[in-house]
C-alpha cells in the first residue's frame, strides 16, 4: 500500500493540497471517514495525529488494521456507514475523506461530517468531478471496477456543501495532466478495467515525474487565468470549517 507515497508522489498534488487544508495534525484528533485500504490513517498517525478511521466495508477496516500493524501506526478502525458515524458530537478536530462522498447520500454525510467536528474544526474531502467527457469516457470503459450507485460530484453540488459549512472553498487539479491518462491506453495499452490509473499515477510517479511536471504546471497557469475551466478537471477538494 503506497503510504507515503500518496501524499509525497509528485503526482500526489490534491492530497498534498488537502493535508495543508488540515494542518496542523501532530496532536490533533482526525477522522479518516471511508478509509478504504488506510493508507491516509496510517499516514496521518504517522504525523502525529490522533486517528480514528471508517469504512463501510468490514473487509478494508481488516486491510487497515492489518496495514496499521505493518506500519506501526496507532489507528482505531470501525465499519461505520458515512450517513450514520458511530462517534460523539463535537469529537474530531480534524476529518478527511477521498472518493468517499460521491458513494453516500450526500446531504446526510456532510450533516454527520459537521456533527462529529469540534467548533472551529476543520474537512477536506477530495472528490471526482462528472463534466470532463474524457473522465466519462474511461468510467464506462472501467465500469467493473466502480459501484453501480457511485455518482461523481458537479459543480451543483456545492450548494448542498455551503448549505452544511457556509466556510467553504474548493481548487480543483488535473486538467491538462489528464494526458496521462490518454498515454496509458493509448501508447501504454493499458486497460482501464484491469488497471486502476488513481493508483498508477501514485505508485508509479517517478516513471511519469517528466511529463507530469509540466502538464501540471500548465494546469495550475490555466485555472489561474480562467477559473471556469476547473469543472473540467478529474478532481476537486473541498475545504471546509465548522463555526467556532
Amino acid at each position: 500500500m503506497p503510504v507515503s507515497q500518496s501524499f509525497q508522489a509528485v503526482t500526489a498534488v490534491e492530497n498534498r493540497w488537502a493535508r495543508e487544508q488540515l494542518s496542523p495534525l501532530a496532536g490533533r484528533s482526525l477522522l479518516d471517514l471511508g478509509c478504504g485500504a488506510g493508507e491516509a490513517a496510517v499516514y496521518f498517525a504517522g504525523q502525529g495525529a490522533r486517528v480514528s478511521a471508517c469504512d463501510i466495508s468490514p473487509e478494508m477496516i481488516a486491510v487497515t488494521q492489518r496495514l496499521s500493524a505493518r506500519h506501526g501506526a496507532s489507528v482505531e478502525a470501525r465499519t461505520a456507514a458515512a450517513e450514520r458515524l458511530p462517534f460523539p458530537d463535537a469529537n474530531f478536530d480534524l476529518v478527511f475523506a477521498n472518493g468517499v462522498l460521491h458513494h453516500t447520500e450526500l446531504l446526510p454525510a456532510l450533516r454527520e461530517v459537521r456533527r462529529v467536528l469540534k467548533p472551529g474544526g476543520r474537512a477536506a474531502f477530495i472528490e471526482p468531478l462528472r463534466h470532463n467527457p474524457v473522465i466519462a469516457v474511461y468510467r464506462r470503459l472501467a465500469a467493473d471496477n466502480r459501484t453501480p450507485t457511485e455518482r461523481p460530484l458537479g459543480f451543483p453540488d456545492f450548494s448542498a456543501v455551503r448549505a452544511v459549512f457556509p466556510r467553504f472553498r474548493h481548487r480543483e487539479f488535473w486538467l491538462f495532466s489528464l494526458y496521462l491518462f490518454m498515454h496509458f491506453y493509448l501508447v501504454e495499452r493499458a486497460s482501464p478495467a484491469r488497471v486502476r490509473y488513481w493508483k498508477k499515477v501514485i505508485v508509479e510517479a517517478s516513471r511519469y515525474e517528466w511529463m507530469f511536471r509540466p502538464l501540471q504546471r500548465l494546469d495550475e497557469l490555466a485555472l489561474r487565468i480562467c477559473p471556469y475551466l476547473g469543472r473540467l478537471c478529474w478532481n476537486t477538494v473541498i475545504s471546509v470549517e465548522k463555526e467556532p
